[in-house]
């Protein structure tokens, strides 16, 4: 049984029981790799938890930059959020298609965002299909609701910060790829990206912090998962992934055994690993 923390995470039975609330809005942020061969929003017109709205990561970030999905400036955030009808004094959900994927990152936007009444649904769309549990296809009424937001510039890191940490070692660098990517064995997707990790960090795959059915992970299960991996949990850390998306679970998992000082390397690998000049470790950490 999920421990429900309207912050954090919240389990299938948590919003069945406030599906009805007047101030809940739902986010289906479902997105995939290509390799993946799925239609997040296709996906999501046949078939979406009631009143859901789809929330594009793609879409919603910042179209100047070359790198992937970045952040948004804060101006786009609120007004693409308004016109989905989420705004102050809502709690809000977000979900994926996958178990806990993509919902993570949205969850660290947000919380970026200064907008702290967030949480992931706990095994996502497919434990609530599986469950038996209500869909619809029908498109939300939306209703304008204003946005304050105060951007938590702590909760991000860009590429100086992070070589800055890696040199001192004053940070735990988390790598939330897979293990042979991490050791560079494995070819990155993204062309012309060396192959490898920031030196010094440290890899917790993301999948190492869910349960087989998708959930997360207890916070003493995950709090030892990092130990395991060798993360000085004195240190405030830095999660990476490949483009800032699996990162945020690690973030998620931190915050669910009560470690908040941690941030995103929001450029992740297809920043790091495209720049010559950045330095690669390659094998285990």
């Amino acid at each position: 049984m999920a421990l429900d923390d309207p912050k954090t995470l919240v389990s299938t039975d948590w919003l069945a029981a406030h599906l009805k609330d007047p101030d809940l809005r739902i986010l289906d942020a479902s997105w995939y790799l290509p390799a993946m061969g799925r239609d997040a929003k296709a996906e999501y017109a046949q078939a979406h938890i009631p009143n859901a709205r789809f929330f594009d990561i793609d879409d919603i970030s910042d179209a100047r930059s070359e790198m992937p999905h970045m952040a948004p400036p804060v101006e786009k955030f609120m007004s693409r959020l308004r016109a989905m009808g989420v705004g102050d004094g809502h709690q809000v959900v977000v979900y994926d298609g996958h178990g806990i994927f993509s919902a993570a990152r949205v969850w660290w936007l947000f919380r970026l965002m200064g907008q702290m009444d967030v949480a992931v649904l706990d095994g996502g769309l497919p434990k609530w299909i599986k469950e038996g549990r209500e869909t619809d296809d029908l498109p939300p009424v939306i209703r304008d609701r204003h946005m304050t937001v105060r951007r938590h510039n702590q909760l991000v890191r860009d590429v100086t910060q992070v070589a800055h940490a890696a040199k001192l070692g004053d940070h735990e660098i988390v790598d939330a790829r897979g293990a042979e990517r991490f050791r560079g064995e494995a070819a990155e997707p993204r062309e012309g990206l060396r192959a490898g990790h920031i030196p010094g960090s440290k890899n917790i795959p993301f999948t190492t912090v869910l349960n087989a059915d998708g959930t997360m992970k207890a916070p003493e299960e995950l709090r030892t998962v990092f130990e395991a991996a060798g993360v000085d949990l004195s240190k405030p850390a830095i999660t990476t992934c490949g483009s800032g998306v699996t990162a945020a679970i690690l973030s998620l998992a931190m915050e669910r055994f009560g470690k908040s000082d941690h941030s995103l390397y929001d450029g992740s690998w297809a920043e790091w690993g495209a720049f010559p000049t950045m330095p690669v470790a390659t094998g285990e950490a």
